[in-house]
């Protein structure tokens, strides 16, 4: 018996698997774990110290190019400075693992 390429592709089960539970789904587990709704849910789960009273401000949708330009100016007012690591005291005998395991370490910078 052969299959054409369409039927083999079970297209369905990979829409489910990334789109998630559907509402009667979401109320079976809802039911599972002892809440009425998601908003109970996570009203048990989320301290309440940290929820938000208000939903957050996030201002108006921009575009891609808009926003790395705003990136762009945040990322412009940064500062370089220079790093002043192994310019301490050149008298003092420093101890070879202290040398070794950070001031010869390319990880540190």
């Amino acid at each position: 018996m052969t299959q054409t390429l369409s039927q083999l592709e079970n297209r369905d089960a990979f829409i489910e698997r990334h789109i998630g539970p559907d509402a009667q789904q979401q109320q079976e587990m809802l039911k599972t774990v002892g809440a009425d709704s998601l908003n109970a849910l996570i009203g048990q789960i989320v301290p309440q110290d940290i929820q938000l009273a208000t939903p957050p401000q996030v201002g108006d949708a921009t575009t891609e190019f808009a926003a790395l330009a705003e990136l762009k100016a945040i990322a412009g007012r940064n500062k370089r400075f220079k790093s002043y690591i192994g310019m301490g005291y050149t008298a003092v005998q420093l101890p070879p693992v202290i040398q070794r395991n950070m001031l010869e370490n390319p990880g540190w910078y």
